[in-house]
C-alpha cells in the first residue's frame, strides 16, 4: 500500500553555523552573559551544538581535544589555573592558541586570567562571563544550541493534540483531514497547525509546529479562512507538540485489505524518528473523528504498557489451549494419541 506522503524523501534542513555575535546579542539577557573583549571579536562562527569543558587540554593532553566547541572555564578549571601560577598559565595557553575555539566562557562571575584574554585578544576569540552555575548555565545553553542546529522539514498535514498525544494527519487533497481537526477542537482538544506543519527533530522527540504565516488559521471548503484561536478561545490551540503517531486518512478503495486486528503495527520513519502510523479507511457516514479519540486514548494505553491487542490475542489462544484439553483428556496428563 503506496504512502501519501513519502516522509524518506522529506527534504531535511539543517543550520550549518551560528555566528557568536548574533548568538550573544540573541542570548546574553537569558544567559546573563557580560562580554570580556572588544565587541569586534564577535566574528568567530559556533558550529556544533556539544559544549566543550578543557580541563584535561589544560592540563596539557590535547590529542583528543574538541576545540571547535563554545569552551566553558567551570569552578574547577579557574581554581586549577589559578593555583597554576603565572608562568604555568603563559605555558598553557600558548600550547592551547594553536587550538582555536569560537568562544570561551567563564562560569559564577569569574574573571579571566590574563594569560587567556592575552591569548584571545591576539586570535581575535570572544570571551565572557556569565553569574550562572555551571551546570544550569551548561544544561540551558545546550538545549539552545541543539534546537539552533537540529534538523527540520515541513510537511503538508495537519497536528492536533487529542487527550496529550500528539496526532499527524496526512492524506491526499479533499479527504477530509481539516474538517476531522475541526471537529475535534469542537470537542475540546487542541489545534497545533493545519495544512503545512514544520518538523523539527530534538533529541529523540519528533516536535511539530505551525508556520509564522498561517498560524491557526484553517481553511475550510464551502466556508473559507477561519482563526481558531478567535473562535473557540486560548484553550483550543497550542504552540508545538511532540508527535506520537501519524494518522493517514485515504478514500475507501474496494478490495484494499486494511488492518482489522492491530497485531501488525506499522511505522514510518520521519528525519530519523520511527513513529508509529494507523491507516484509515474514509467512507460516507464514517465517524473519523470518534476513531480518532480512539487511536489516541489506545496510543496512551500502549504508552503504559497495555497492549490491547496482544491482550486479546493472547486470551485468544489461552482460550483455545483450554478448549483443546477438554476435548483431548490425554492431553492434560501428558498422553499422547497412537
Amino acid at each position: 500500500m503506496p504512502e501519501i506522503i513519502d516522509f524518506t524523501r522529506l527534504e531535511i534542513h539543517r543550520k550549518r553555523s551560528l555566528s557568536v555575535r548574533d548568538f550573544f546579542f540573541r542570548y546574553r539577557e537569558e544567559l546573563s552573559l557580560t562580554l570580556k573583549t572588544p565587541e569586534s571579536s564577535l566574528g568567530t562562527e559556533i558550529i556544533e551544538a556539544n559544549l566543550h569543558r578543557p580541563g584535561l587540554a589544560l592540563a596539557g593532553f590535547t590529542e583528543v581535544y574538541s576545540h571547535q566547541r563554545i569552551q566553558i572555564i567551570g569552578t574547577t578549571e579557574w581554581f586549577y589555573l589559578e593555583s597554576a601560577g603565572e608562568e604555568k598559565r603563559r605555558e598553557i595557553f600558548d600550547r592551547i592558541k594553536a587550538f582555536p575555539s569560537p568562544l570561551w566562557v567563564l562560569t559564577h562571575n569569574a574573571g579571566p586570567h590574563d594569560e587567556l584574554l592575552k591569548m584571545c585578544l591576539e586570535q581575535n576569540i570572544p570571551v565572557c562571563s556569565t553569574a550562572r552555575e555551571t551546570m544550569d548555565f551548561c544544561t540551558e545553553l545546550q538545549e539552545m544550541l541543539e534546537n539552533w542546529f537540529a534538523p527540520y522539514s515541513s510537511v503538508h498535514a495537519s497536528l492536533v493534540d487529542v487527550y496529550g498525544v500528539g496526532m499527524l494527519y496526512v492524506g491526499e487533497s479533499g479527504v477530509g483531514k481539516s474538517e476531522c481537526v475541526l471537529d475535534l477542537v469542537e470537542r475540546g482538544h487542541r489545534l497545533v497547525a493545519d495544512d503545512t506543519v514544520n518538523l523539527i527533530r530534538r533529541g529523540n522527540a519528533l516536535i511539530g509546529k505551525g508556520s509564522d504565516l498561517l498560524g491557526h488559521h484553517m481553511e475550510i471548503r464551502g466556508v473559507g479562512i477561519v482563526d481558531v484561536g478567535k473562535l473557540f478561545g486560548i484553550r483550543a490551540i497550542r504552540r508545538a507538540k511532540k508527535i506520537e503517531v501519524v494518522v493517514e486518512l485515504q478514500r475507501w478503495r474496494e478490495g484494499e485489505r486494511y488492518d482489522r486486528t492491530g497485531l501488525d503495527p506499522i511505522y514510518t520513519e520521519i528525519i530519523g524518528r520511527r513513529v508509529p502510523k494507523v491507516i484509515i479507511p474514509v467512507s460516507p457516514g464514517k465517524n473519523i473523528t470518534v476513531i480518532s479519540e480512539v487511536i489516541a486514548m489506545n496510543t496512551l494505553l500502549k504508552m503504559t504498557g497495555v497492549d490491547t491487542a496482544q491482550l486479546f490475542n493472547e486470551k485468544l489462544k489461552d482460550s483455545m489451549k483450554s478448549r483443546n484439553i477438554k476435548d483431548d483428556p490425554a492431553a492434560l496428563s501428558g498422553e499422547a494419541h497412537e
